[in-house]
C-alpha cells in the first residue's frame, strides 16, 4: 500500500489550502473543535468577518484512519475540475496524514491514510498538511511538518519536547498515486503551519516559527514566485508582539488580504489585514467567530471560497 500510495515518478509539486481566486459569493471556514475528535465542522461569512456556525455546528464528516482517529488542522483546496480535496492531521504522533473527497463538501468519499513519512521509521509527527493545486504543472502540491530525529541538529531543542520541524512535500495527480516526500523548506529554524496566500496577482507563503528558546511563535511571509521554491527572503514577523500563534490561513476579499490565526495560548481567533503584503493591521476586534470564549471554540482551520448555492446547501444539511 505504500508503495503505491507514494512511489510516482516526477518531478513535481504539493499540496496547500490555498488556490487562484475563484468565481465565488462566500467564504467557507474549515475547521475543529477541542481536540480533533469529532471531525469536520464549518463556519460561513459573506464579508470575512461575521463568521456564523454552518448548520448549528454539527460535525460533517468523523475521523476513520491514522491510530488516534483525529480530524485536525482541515485544509480544503477546490480543484480545476470543481471537486473538493481535503487532507488533516490524523493523530499527534504518526507518520500518515489524511485524505477525502466531496463534490459538494457534504457527501464525502472513503477516507484515505496517507503515509507520506513511513519512510522515515524514527519521524515524530506530520501535522497541519496543506493541499495547494499548481497550475504551472497541472499537479496538487501537498506539504506538512515533520521532525525526523538527528537532522538539522543545529537547531535540535529549540523547540518543545523533542520537536524540530521542517517542512516536507510529495505531489499528486489523482489523490493515489504520490511522488517520493521531499524537503520542502528549511528556514535555519524549526517551523511548522506553511501556507500559500495569493494575493494580487502573486503568491506567498506564511509559516510560524516554532522556537520556544528564546520565544518566538510568530509568523512571517516570503514572496514564492513558484511554489516550489525558492522563496524570497522572510519577512519579519507580522503577528502582535508576545502573542504564541497557529494556523495562518487567507483570503484576499476585494483589495485587502485578511489573514486569519489562532492564538492558541489565550484561547482566540485573531485577524490581520493587509492590501500589500507588507504592512498589516490588527483587526481582530473587528472579527465574530462562533462559540469564541467556549470549550467548543474554532481551532487550526483554512478559509476558501465558495459559491452561494454551495452555502446554502450546507445551512441547510441536518
Amino acid at each position: 500500500m505504500i508503495r503505491k500510495l507514494l512511489a510516482t515518478a516526477i518531478a513535481a509539486p504539493v499540496f496547500s489550502c490555498a488556490l487562484p481566486a475563484l468565481a465565488a459569493d462566500g467564504y467557507l471556514f474549515a475547521y475543529f473543535t477541542k481536540n480533533g475528535e469529532d471531525g469536520l465542522h464549518f463556519a460561513a461569512s459573506t464579508d470575512g468577518y461575521q463568521w456564523d456556525k454552518v448548520a448549528s455546528g454539527k460535525s460533517f464528516i468523523t475521523p476513520k484512519v491514522g491510530k488516534s482517529k483525529l480530524m485536525r488542522d482541515p485544509c480544503i483546496v477546490r480543484g480545476p475540475d470543481g471537486t473538493y480535496h481535503m487532507v488533516w492531521t490524523s493523530g499527534w504522533n504518526e507518520n500518515n496524514i489524511g485524505y477525502a473527497s466531496s463534490k459538494d463538501l457534504i457527501t464525502w468519499s472513503e477516507q484515505k491514510e496517507v503515509p507520506v513519512m513511513a519512510h522515515e521509521p524514527g519521524v515524530l509527527n506530520s501535522w497541519a498538511p496543506e493541499i495547494v493545486y499548481d497550475d504551472k504543472r497541472g499537479e496538487f502540491l501537498v506539504f506538512w511538518a515533520s521532525t525526523v530525529p538527528g537532522k538539522f541538529t543545529e537547531t535540535a531543542g529549540s523547540s518543545e519536547q523533542k520537536y524540530n520541524h521542517r517542512m516536507y512535500y510529495t505531489t499528486t495527480k489523482d489523490f493515489t498515486n504520490f511522488a517520493p516526500t521531499r524537503l520542502f523548506y528549511d528556514p535555519g529554524f524549526s517551523v511548522i503551519d506553511a501556507t500559500f496566500v495569493r494575493a494580487n496577482g502573486k503568491d506567498y507563503l506564511v509559516v510560524k516559527d516554532e522556537t520556544v528558546k528564546p520565544p518566538r511563535k510568530y509568523l512571517q511571509v516570503a514572496e514564492a514566485p513558484d511554489l516550489r521554491g525558492p522563496f524570497k527572503p522572510l519577512s519579519g514577523p507580522i503577528t502582535p508582539a508576545g502573542l504564541w500563534v497557529e494556523g495562518p490561513t487567507a483570503i484576499q476579499a476585494g483589495q485587502e488580504v485578511i489573514m486569519y490565526f489562532d492564538a492558541y495560548t489565550t484561547k482566540h481567533y485573531g485577524a490581520l489585514r493587509s492590501r500589500d503584503m507588507k504592512t498589516w493591521e490588527n483587526v481582530t476586534g473587528r472579527m465574530h467567530f462562533p462559540d469564541e470564549g467556549t470549550p467548543v471554540r474554532m481551532r487550526h482551520g483554512t478559509v476558501i471560497q465558495v459559491p452561494e448555492a454551495t452555502l446554502a446547501k450546507l445551512r441547510a444539511a441536518n
